[in-house]
């Protein structure tokens, strides 16, 4: 056996080290995630595993009264910390203690313990509000949007602060329970499965749960009257669709639609590998915007999506973006075209099959389309910055870029990518440089000339480069569009252009 021998001096100095931090090493979590898109998003100093939220909302009044608990873990020495929200707040626990708590700025809640909190302590943090939610504006606009018999939550790339405190960027995913109280002959829809309902005294209860890691805007809520309609794919996977009672001329197109989900999922499947959450479908609530949004598991479509008719288009999009945004989530909000790139791509892939123009096809048309001196080649996809963030060029030009990998590798390396690369990353995030790494190492191939070209370069590609893309290059009389295009180009025209995004954050 080997002695050591302890000097007094430094037997001291072990056990300096093993006492607890003194109040003067506790030091404030960041108030921002460091976004460079959104700087006031997400906060720093702790992580969030889940969300536990209890609500009720009276539809005629706007009143939303709620208790959120979240719990997470430290990651510093803690001496107070942020929560991104916007309603009124009346008290506030911290590990059952009553914390001292403030708002800062136009979203920030912050709180500060009855005591420092240690690196790696966990934390139950317990939000009590109450609050008119359209009523709230941050940088003259909400999120929230009324409907004539209810209310809805859904956007990008924020809609959580007026409803419940997070920490909001999709770099602090979690696990949800969303259980809400509505008036009886009303219907709260959210993500996940429903696990229970119940009534009592002209309420009924709706409770969700979503196990699977969750990004803040995906989470949605929408309460209001509603058909509910329910199946199950073929490998038995749980289907919920819901649809606003007055949805007007555009119900039938809809339920066209989004009665195709199982369906679609499936087709999917193929190309993106095993479908990563345990529950499916889609809601159309009666809402007055054009956008459709990828909320997790359950993706939100306004009624103008199918005013021209049935389009399945959209609903491809929207369930690629489970594997492609939701399960694989952005590091960073200028990674937007790991999330709109392939998504996009994913109806080009849908059209090939329904016998409406190959990718290759649209690929070329696409690039046909817009001469060297369109504003549609100034925007970068690969960064295309927060004003431009869903330009209809992420989709259009970012979809080229996937056509343009797939014609580099080949089709054998690159379905392989498709399908790798959300099952390595899933319920995870990533930036857009470790899928061009992942993309070089499935194929062997030096990629980095390919990505800057069609990702990050403000202008046309060359012919010459266009053509060692695979591209066809016509001269004379345009390309002709394929007969799939048109429900694309529906799709992107209201999906983007400004839709979705009206933060007000940039």
């Amino acid at each position: 056996m080997h002695r050591r021998l302890l000097v007094p001096g430094v037997l001291a100095t072990g056990l300096l080290l093993a006492l607890p931090a003194s109040a003067a090493d506790y030091t404030p979590g960041a108030p921002s995630i460091g976004d460079s898109y959104y700087p006031a998003a997400g906060n720093g100093g702790y992580d969030v595993s889940h969300y536990d939220l209890r609500l009720k909302y009276q539809p005629k009044t706007d009143l939303l009264e709620g208790t959120a608990t979240i719990l997470a873990t430290t990651k510093q020495d803690l001496s107070r910390f942020n929560l991104d929200f916007a309603l009124k707040v009346t008290d506030v626990r911290v590990n059952g203690e009553k914390a001292r708590f403030k708002k800062t700025g136009q979203q920030e809640l912050e709180i500060t313990p009855a005591q420092g909190l240690p690196k790696d302590t966990p934390l139950t943090v317990v939000v009590r509000y109450a609050d008119k939610p359209s009523t709230v504006k941050i940088n003259d606009w909400t999120a929230w949007v009324r409907t004539p018999d209810g209310a809805v939550a859904a956007q990008e790339p924020e809609s959580a602060a007026w409803w419940f405190p997070s920490n909001d960027h999709p770099l602090d995913k979690a696990s949800y329970d969303v259980s809400v109280s509505v008036p009886d002959g009303t219907q709260a829809i959210s993500n996940g499965t429903l696990q229970s309902t119940s009534s009592k005294a002209g309420w009924t209860r709706y409770s969700w749960r979503s196990p699977k890691p969750q990004a803040s805007y995906l989470t949605t809520l929408a309460v209001g009257k509603f058909d509910i309609t329910t199946g199950k794919t073929s490998s038995g996977l749980p289907i919920v669709n819901a649809y606003s009672k007055d949805l007007g001329e555009n119900a039938g197109a809809a339920r066209a639609s989004i009665e195709r989900t199982g369906e679609a999922a499936e087709f999917l499947e193929q190309y993106f590998g095993p479908y990563p959450f345990n529950a499916l479908g889609g809601y159309v609530p009666n809402v007055k915007s054009g956008f459709a949004l990828e909320t997790q598991t359950r993706p939100f479509y306004s009624p103008k999506q199918f005013a021209k008719g049935s389009n399945v288009s959209v609903v491809v999009h929207e369930l690629a973006h489970q594997w492609y945004g939701d399960s694989v989530s952005l590091g960073a909000w200028s990674d937007i075209w790991l999330n709109e790139g392939f998504a996009s791509y994913a109806q080009w892939l849908w059209s090939e099959a329904q016998g409406e123009g190959t990718t290759q096809e649209i690929a070329d048309y696409v690039y046909d389309s817009y001469p060297a001196d369109d504003e549609f080649w100034t925007v970068k996809p690969g960064d295309p910055g927060p004003d431009k963030q869903f330009d209809g060029a992420v989709y259009d030009r970012g979809a080229l870029t996937v056509q343009a990998l797939r014609n580099e590798v080949g089709d054998k390396a690159f379905f392989e990518i498709l399908k790798g690369w959300p099952t390595e990353r899933a319920h995870g995030n990533a930036r857009i440089p470790e899928f061009v790494a992942y993309a070089e190492k499935v194929s062997g191939k030096q990629l980095d000339e390919l990505f800057d070209t069609w990702l990050f370069q403000p202008t046309r590609p060359e012919k010459s480069k266009a053509k060692a893309a695979g591209l066809s290059l016509r001269s004379g009389a345009p390309i002709e569009a394929p007969k799939g295009w048109k429900q694309i180009e529906a799709v992107h025209e209201l999906h983007g252009h400004g839709g979705k995004c009206a933060c007000g954050k940039h």
